[in-house]
């Protein structure tokens, strides 16, 4: 299976990075202001292609993760979540099927094809191991 293929860069505007930011503090219910070292690496995790919903389904994953006491709060830090390898990596395992697949139906054999002569010997064969055992239980 290959894996999928990284984001690749797209422009980013100021409004696209304010949107960002007022989602993440939405989500987390923060009020952080939004200077330029903000800015700047919230430019640089967009341009990289993550969208609003990659941001909202991170969010809420590490969320779960840190109610279930998997993941330590400080994952949601801005300063954190906000760094390229760790993005991606953390969205990935949001990602993570956590059970297999169901199995597939098991492929049929190949039925081997028979002749009428071999078919009628296999019947013969069958009755009298039939015969055979009637007559060993009576």
């Amino acid at each position: 299976m290959s894996e999928p293929a990284p984001p690749s860069a797209v422009p980013v505007d100021a409004a696209a990075i304010a949107q960002a930011h007022q989602l993440y503090c939405q989500l987390t219910g923060q009020r952080l202001r939004l200077a330029f070292d903000r800015e700047r690496m919230w430019y640089e995790l967009l341009r990289l292609g993550y969208s609003l919903q990659d941001l909202r389904t991170l969010i809420t994953y590490l969320q779960r993760e840190i109610r279930a006491q998997r993941r330590n709060v400080g994952a949601l830090k801005l300063s954190n979540l906000l760094q390229p390898d760790r993005f991606e990596e953390d969205l990935q395992i949001s990602r993570v099927r956590l059970r297999a697949p169901p199995p597939s139906p098991p492929a049929q054999p190949a039925t081997p094809v028979l002749s009428v002569q071999e078919r009628q010997q296999g019947r013969q064969r069958a009755l009298e191991c039939l015969r055979q055992i009637k007559a060993a239980l009576r």
